[in-house]
């Protein structure tokens, strides 16, 4: 599969050093379906930033040639600012970063995400990623209803701050578009008593009436505040979709926008300049910019209730691309359901990643052969570490769910189990060759002294080699035995002590000792 990848010759990924790039991760097909990039999801979200980090996820939807791509390069400038106080740079300077151009065809297609994580510190000591999203504008000539709705679903469910971007006023059409996760909400708040989504930012574009509500938040509060209100004789439909939205988000804001001015939306060679922006439009975008992504307004992606990490979130991409790919726009339950999997999915990940890596740190590669018995009681312990962790997460779907992600977790440690005894005994096999090996070498070695001080006609060494000789082959025929027959196990122990000490004067020289296990270490 083709990725889209934007290059920005001014934007670097301090983390790999590269050039960053908006990296396609949903692919809107030509048969009006969306697939899953997972190669590129997965690059981002496993990055050794962001795999067991936990993130926030800021995506901008709404409908097209609306000015979302071009907002989110704000996002970027103060990100790589690290938020100094002249984040918002050159006046000069074109604005880097995801793909935007003006006119009026549509020119983000799918789901992107930044491809550079930015690692924040809060002022508690935490850190956390910060992760750029945008999203195919919504009501253009190639769009379908279906894929409107399918996008800016998919980006809600995955955002933690849903910046939702409209133009002038709130119509109720675009309130509309938020019916589908109210009916979702209803469902999900049966079972559990945290919110199913974060947080929903509505930012009016263009707002041509600041004599009535100012431009920035105050203002908007106001505005939201009239258009969420019910109202005698209003259709009931429209009056439960106002009764069930604040229940269904943590919180419901609103932030207005002046417009940027007649240079951005009439010359063709705009390229995001500030000097050919209105100053009042650079003031309120540098408030909204940074009234988000202050260290202390950030917020963490959560669901139910619990906060979730790098690749947690991929199981989440999978579970809800699923849902989407029928031809109908999914029912709430069936969103539900994705979610409760995924959910669980993700549970089964975090147990099965914490028993790798305990098991990994008594009998990975690097490490020497283990008895069986140790290894079963290191299984144990960790097998009983990794369920407990599974047990712990809060899930969703109730105890008939999780007992079938409980079952599949205990198969793929077993599995998993299976390997690490593979590996085990292969090392146990190399582990017992040590020293039959470093005899046969010792052998030879003594027997080609032996024929060339014989040439010289050195007698007296000689006899002292050959003596050494038939020590050597008579430890090798001992050694044999006791490994054979199992019978005097401590003549065995004798000569693998030998034989160690052995190896040790043989790579002393060449500055490494030799354990009892046969593992080198440098000194």
């Amino acid at each position: 599969m083709m990725e889209r990848r934007v290059m920005s010759a001014e934007l670097y990924d301090p983390g790999t050093g590269s050039p960053a790039v908006a990296v396609q991760v949903i692919v809107a097909e030509n048969d009006h379906s969306f697939t899953l990039n997972e190669a590129a999801l997965e690059r981002i979200l496993l990055d050794r930033r962001v795999r067991d980090s936990e993130i926030v996820i800021l995506s901008i939807a709404g409908a097209f040639r609306k000015g979302k791509s071009f907002l989110l390069d704000f996002f970027l400038r103060y990100l790589y600012a690290k938020g100094s106080k002249n984040w918002i740079g050159d006046p000069d300077a074109p604005l880097k970063g995801f793909p935007w151009k003006g006119g009026s065809e549509r020119n983000t297609s799918g789901i992107l995400m930044w491809s550079d994580p930015f690692e924040i510190s809060l002022p508690n000591g935490d850190k956390l990623c910060i992760l750029l999203m945008d999203t195919q504008g919504a009501f253009d000539s190639q769009s379908t209803v279906k894929d409107c709705a399918t996008i800016f679903a998919l980006s809600t469910m995955i955002s933690s701050v849903q910046v939702y971007n409209v133009t002038s006023n709130i119509q109720e059409d675009d309130l509309q578009h938020l019916q589908l996760f109210t009916e979702y909400g209803r469902l999900a708040l049966e079972g559990s008593k945290a919110k199913p989504f974060q947080d929903l930012h509505f930012l009016i574009r263009d707002w041509p009436y600041p004599y009535q509500y100012e431009y920035g938040w105050t203002g908007g509060e106001k505005l939201l505040e009239k258009r969420l209100k019910i109202i005698e004789g209003q259709h009931e439909e429209l009056q439960q979709l106002r009764r069930h939205l604040r229940s269904c988000f943590n919180k419901i804001k609103c932030c207005l926008m002046p417009h940027p001015g007649l240079k951005v939306a009439t010359n063709q060679n705009f390229d995001g300049r500030l000097s050919d922006i209105e100053g009042d439009f650079k003031i309120h975008v540098e408030e909204f910019v940074s009234s988000l992504l202050l260290p202390e307004s950030l917020v963490v992606k959560e669901i139910n209730g619990t906060k979730i990490t790098g690749k947690e979130l991929i199981e989440y991409f999978k579970a809800y691309i699923k849902i989407y790919q029928g031809s109908e726009l999914p029912e709430p339950k069936s969103m539900l359901e994705a979610t409760a999997e995924a959910n669980n999915l993700a549970a089964v990940a975090n147990a099965r990643d914490l028993y790798a890596k305990h098991m990994e740190m008594v009998c990975g590669g690097d490490k020497p052969f283990l008895h069986p018995e140790l290894m079963q009681k290191e299984h144990d312990r960790c097998h009983q570490e990794a369920i407990q962790l599974f047990q712990s997460i809060r899930k969703m779907g109730g105890e008939e769910k999780s007992r079938i992600y409980l079952e599949q977790l205990e198969r793929e440690i077993t599995e998993m189990y299976g390997n690490y005894s593979s590996h085990n005994s292969a090392k146990s096999f190399y582990a017992s060759f040590q020293t039959p090996l470093t005899l046969v070498v010792l052998l030879v070695a003594l027997i080609i002294i032996s024929k060339l001080s014989d040439l010289i006609g050195l007698e007296s060494i000689v006899s002292l080699l050959s003596f050494g000789v038939m020590t050597v082959l008579a430890s090798l025929v001992a050694w044999g035995y006791t490994r054979m027959t199992g019978k005097f196990p401590e003549v065995g122990s004798s000569i693998d002590d030998a034989a160690l000490f052995i190896q040790q004067m043989m790579y002393r020289s060449k500055g490494l000792v030799v354990k009892a296990d046969g593992e080198k270490k440098t000194l």
